[in-house]
């Protein structure tokens, strides 16, 4: 799923970052969360971080609706339902919702209605007043295999259709299929679909802009290039991204082939390309606006997203989440949101956050997939 961020190069796959001879780990080893290492995680004045449910294994996206919080799991392959009851910020209620569904990842909720995709198909269903779920009915059952990137996310837009992030099935090659490292755009019932936008390698975190309604999506870069940044992408309708013949601003990837009647450096001159950069390798997972009223009022209007963290790279990128501060509709920087999850000078972490979302309180929850757990992140002038 990896793929990284930062500084480009001069358009070529440079070893930069992608050391390790030294010694150092390419991969920080998972120490088990604590509460003293809990406490040492760095927000912004006036925020805290606490643990909100834990022993959760491979807890990835997460969603809410009303004061419920779902988390998928893609191994074993079902859905949890979690409450606070007691409202101390610790859920305290678990329920297993939907079940037999290998590699589920993403989820979204329009009404009363939930949908959930895995590899190839996406699922509807309702949800009753408990938070529980109908029987599931596939309404898309056809999507492309995934390869090395077999986790879809899904989005409801503005326009009531259902968005599908479907990724490259390889690291850096020419697909066969041309719905593979895609977003592609269904109505609710999924009878037809269409590629919304194309060139995006493993864009899964994505969610529209709540005065804009535009798209905005962070793509995962090419692994086997150094420097290949991990991107914000403005997502336009028809709109070609880049990969996999270029990466960052336009640079071209030496490692694939020209396209079909004309060079690389032609193609990818007509992309579009990145808004913003994070580091290589940093491995964005998912995106959200920030739409509640318990932050700052700066904050509101600005996006969040996680970067899961390298798996390949000298010293280590991601492991954290992030703040994608937004002016008038359209990002201006990126700064450290939530830090600290990479301990005893980069050879271990004990976290790799992973999914995200509003709670209804306005708390930001976010999961990792690495411990089992999901963070609360509140704040108190």
């Amino acid at each position: 799923m990896g793929a990284e961020a930062g500084a480009g190069g001069a358009g070529d796959a440079g070893a930069a970052g992608a050391g390790g001879d030294d010694g150092a780990a390419l991969v920080p080893e998972l120490r088990p969360i604590s509460a003293e290492r809990v406490d040492q995680l760095t927000v912004p004045d006036g925020f805290s971080v606490s643990v909100f449910a834990q022993n959760l294994g491979m807890a990835r996206m997460l969603a809410t609706y009303g004061d419920f919080v779902y988390v998928t799991r893609p191994t074993p392959g079902d859905v949890l339902r979690l409450e606070d009851t007691n409202g101390d910020g610790v859920a305290d209620s678990r329920v297993t919702v939907a079940a037999d569904l290998p590699l589920v990842h993403g989820i979204a909720f329009l009404d009363s209605d939930v949908y959930l995709v895995t590899e190839n198909v996406v699922y509807r269903g309702t949800v009753d007043d408990d938070g529980n779920f109908s029987e599931l009915t596939p309404i898309i059952d056809d999507l492309p295999d995934g390869g090395l990137h077999p986790l879809r996310t899904i989005g409801i837009g503005p326009d009531e259709r259902l968005y599908v992030a479907v990724g490259s099935n390889c690291d850096a090659c020419v697909q066969n299929d041309s719905e593979q490292a895609t977003i592609l755009r269904a109505p609710l019932d999924g009878a037809t679909r269409t590629i919304f936008a194309s060139g995006l390698r493993n864009t899964l975190g994505f969610d529209w802009h709540p005065d804009t309604g535009e798209l905005w999506g962070m793509d995962n870069g090419t692994d086997s290039l150094a420097n290949a940044p991990d991107e914000l992408n403005h997502i336009e309708e028809g709109n070609a991204y880049g990969w996999p013949y270029c990466f960052g601003d336009r640079l071209v990837d030496p490692q694939v082939p020209n396209p079909p009647g004309t060079t690389k450096l032609a193609y990818c001159a007509m992309t579009t390309p990145p808004v913003l950069e994070t580091e290589p390798h940093s491995v964005p997972t998912a995106l959200v606006f920030y739409t509640g009223d318990s932050f700052p009022e700066d904050y509101r209007g600005d996006a969040f997203a996680t970067l899961h963290g390298s798996t390949d790279r000298v010293p280590p990128s991601g492991f954290e989440v992030i703040r994608i501060r937004f002016e008038d509709g359209q990002p201006v920087a990126i700064e450290p949101f939530v830090s600290g999850f990479v301990i005893e000078q980069g050879q271990a972490q004990f976290g790799r956050p992973t999914g995200l979302t509003v709670a209804s309180d306005g708390a930001l929850l976010f999961s990792d997939d690495a411990n089992g757990a999901i963070y609360r992140v509140t704040y108190a002038p």
